[in-house]
């Protein structure tokens, strides 16, 4: 009960990346010497989670500069040397994407040789993220196909094949990030869970997530939180959808955010929903008492048995040492709650 986990990524050290920063530029240019780094920083990243108490762990994304274009490298049809500027998630920024410019393809898995290599270091339940449908196709230009919901049916395909290779190579849980989810509420109950469901039909994952937070730390982010008001109801929108949808567990962001924790009424016990007790948004580490308390209140609107404490958000850009403080915190206030039932 109340088992620990994380949202997704964790700051990679700086013989790998440039720390403290997103889209961080590799340390190492060559490709075996980069691969190995990669697989040194998996290594400390679940040791790390483990002493800090997390119960459910993963890799950290150490292997992938970008969650969503990490993946996407791996798909054919999409071009990436002639990058266009869009607006994505509803506008909020820009950002120079990709483009796709033919059918979309996966030659092969993408992430199984990291899912096999992870599974190696632990015997914990492991869990790897995925970005979803709706959140990829923000993340592209088209040249291709025209209209977004084919677009993400197509991806739908793909992520199903790579999830279930993810699954026959040790994962346990297969996650999808869908920020894109708090950006375009209206599309949600239609073709964001239509795409959704295809990607997760027939995995075979002991629990399949999706993960819907108000994104990392960073100053485009926080900028946009400021003009969400009092209350935050973008998951009061969407969670109707999602728990009629075929996932198990849905990650959302409690902790230093606007969002009214009886919204957790929606959901009862028809689904799990990773607690984001954790600010990520916030470099004040959290004492396991406030953690605790962000559980409790969890449970005045939804069984223990379906809350699993979690951060909100990726940690890929904060502080290392700040990160993994964090995490002791997370693991230690669900332990008093856990203890006091």
């Amino acid at each position: 009960m109340l088992e620990t986990t994380l949202a997704g990524s964790l700051p990679k050290p700086a013989w790998l990346a440039e720390p403290e920063r997103l889209w961080a530029p590799w340390a190492q240019e060559s490709p075996e010497r980069r691969l190995e780094a990669m697989r040194d920083a998996t290594r400390l990243a679940i040791a790390d989670q483990e002493r800090s108490g997390l119960d459910i762990v993963s890799d950290g994304e150490q292997s992938r500069q970008h969650f969503v274009h990490g993946f996407l490298e791996g798909i054919e049809g999409i071009d990436f040397t002639n990058k266009r500027r869009i607006g994505i998630r509803d506008d909020r920024y820009e950002a120079d994407c990709p483009v796709i410019v033919g059918a979309l393809s996966r030659p092969k898995p993408v992430h199984a040789d990291q899912v096999a290599f992870a599974r190696q270091q632990t015997g914990r339940t492991l869990k790897f993220t995925l970005p979803g449908p709706m959140t990829i196709v923000d993340t592209l230009a088209d040249d291709h196909y025209g209209d977004r919901e084919s677009m993400a049916m197509a991806f739908a395909d793909i992520l199903n094949a790579e999830a279930r290779d993810l699954v026959a190579a040790g994962a346990d849980v297969i996650q999808f990030d869908e920020p894109a989810f708090n950006a375009y509420t209206h599309l949600v109950p239609g073709w964001g869970v239509a795409a959704l469901n295809r990607a997760v039909a027939g995995v075979g994952a002991k629990k399949t997530a999706v993960h819907i937070c108000y994104g990392y730390g960073i100053q485009q982010n926080n900028d946009w939180k400021k003009t969400l008001g009092k209350v935050w109801a973008q998951y009061r929108e969407i969670l109707p959808a999602l728990v009629g949808s075929d996932i198990d567990q849905i990650s959302l962001e409690f902790a230093g955010s606007r969002v009214p924790v009886d919204v957790l009424e929606l959901v009862g016990d028809r689904k799990d929903v990773l607690v984001g007790a954790i600010d990520v948004a916030s470099d004040t580490v959290e004492t396991p008492d406030q953690v605790a308390a962000v559980i409790r209140d969890a449970m005045r609107h939804m069984p223990a048995a379906n809350i699993y404490p979690c951060t909100n958000c990726g940690m890929a850009p904060m502080n290392r040492d700040l990160a993994y403080a964090k995490l002791t915190a997370l693991a230690q206030g669900a332990r008093q709650v856990r203890e006091s039932l």
